[in-house]
């Protein structure tokens, strides 16, 4: 692997993105023999499996899948890495693209060792983006302990003060530089796959759902960060308000999905999300209550069936068929979760300690519009023009998908794109 200045081989690929779908293309292209370049706008590869506590289907940790393909991105030669780099235009056509990058500066250089002398040095604290701010980091960090590549960052924010300084005199290696300079490539290829991937809808958009108003109502992925060993609360379950353990906790799923004021389609995802950090709470609390408000179970595939069959049977856990019209909080601190139950048609009014909001998948190119000859669904999904050839979107900038899904449709794109070289 090397962070590479600009690359011109004839039969180039470049990935847009370096989440799982992205990490899956490269490495198959790669390992077929061709050229690739990641272009990733964070400091770290890895995407939002890299926040999870686990993933399906075997429900083990990020650091099972992502450690390999890590493994495998530095032994490969062929694949070339750019991280805080974003694409600023695209030009030509298939077999023959150029393609204008932009690399931020991270103000450390290749000699860190991640020794952490410098994150000790300063004083200054951000918000963690990684854990959705909800905690704190120094302003010299490193993303997560699983970051690729591992190397430290210094926050802009601090760039020209006395912290930044001091960042520069604790290390010891000469890896701090706070001169560096927002670096512009091109980047000649002859494919593009755009793994763009997701973000997770801002639940602040829904006012009836309370999240940002009421501390002890999160989103799924803020449930995934807390229950992370490597999270805001070291893998705690807690409430937000007061870092005590809940007794009950409510899941509301389709939050902001199949709605056609936010998002008019299922994210496929979430609904076994949901089952899954269920078993997170009663893991850690073999006596708390869990409650599920649903429209509809979406259990995809016998596998998730037989998973959704064994929550089903936890006498802890209660399904409630129906919409929830309103999540608030009374006098007593505890969230009021209002909903009409669909089967009997009584409305509810349930009372618990904590809500997670089920927020679904919005496509990245949604929210960023992507520099280049895209065609694009109405909810920012991009199309695949496979006639056109060329340019090809993988896993999550597609539709919504799970893990498996993704990778399965990455290793089709990465093939998609070699066709495409081979016909230039």
């Amino acid at each position: 692997m090397t962070d590479t200045n600009a690359t011109h081989a004839k039969g180039h690929i470049l990935v847009v993105g370096g989440g799982i779908s992205g990490l899956t293309t490269a490495l198959e292209a790669a390992e077929a023999g061709y050229e690739t370049t990641i272009v990733e706008k964070s400091p770290s590869l890895g995407g939002h499996v890299s926040q999870l506590k686990q993933y399906f289907p075997k429900l083990c940790p990020p650091t099972c899948g992502l450690e390999i393909n890590y493994r495998r991105i530095k032994d490969n030669p062929r694949i070339h890495v750019l991280t805080m780099a974003k694409v600023g235009k695209v030009t030509g056509g298939p077999g023959n693209y150029e393609v204008e990058v932009t690399v931020s500066p991270r103000y450390v250089n290749e000699k860190c060792t991640c020794c952490g002398e410098c994150e000790k040095a300063v004083t200054t604290e951000i918000d963690n983006e990684f854990n959705f701010n909800m905690n704190k980091v120094k302003a010299a960090y490193l993303p997560h302990e699983m970051a690729f590549p591992q190397r430290f960052v210094i926050s802009p924010k601090i760039i020209g003060t006395e912290d930044a300084q001091k960042a520069k005199d604790a290390c010891k290696y000469g890896a701090v530089d706070l001169d560096m300079q927002p670096e512009k490539k091109t980047l000649k290829v002859g494919a593009i796959v755009w793994a763009t991937g997701w973000e997770p809808y801002d639940a602040r958009k829904m006012d009836n759902l309370g999240f940002g108003q009421y501390d002890n109502i999160i989103t799924n992925m803020m449930m995934e960060r807390m229950a992370a060993p490597n999270g805001p609360t070291g893998g705690k379950i807690v409430k937000p308000s007061d870092g005590k353990e809940p007794k009950s906790i409510a899941f509301v799923q389709c939050a902001g999905s199949r709605d056609q004021n936010h998002l008019p389609y299922c994210s496929y995802i979430c609904c076994m999300a949901s089952l899954k950090q269920a078993t997170y709470v009663r893991e850690q609390y073999p006596d708390a209550q869990v409650y599920i408000f649903y429209i509809d179970i979406r259990a995809p595939g016998n596998r998730y069936e037989q998973f959704y069959s064994k929550i089903k049977a936890d006498e802890k856990v209660t399904f409630v068929k129906g919409k929830v019209a309103e999540v608030s909080e009374d006098p007593s601190g505890e969230i009021v979760v209002v909903a009409e139950n669909a089967v009997t048609g009584e409305k509810i009014r349930q009372n618990v300690d904590m809500v997670v909001l089920a927020t679904g998948m919005q496509p990245t190119a949604s929210i960023e519009k992507l520099p280049a000859d895209l065609t694009f669904t109405e909810e920012g999904f991009i199309v695949n023009d496979y006639a056109k050839g060329g340019m090809f979107a993988a896993g999550c900038a597609a539709k919504p998908a799970d893990v498996v899904s993704s990778n399965q449709n990455a290793t089709g794109m990465a093939l998609k794109a070699i066709q495409t070289l081979v016909k230039a």
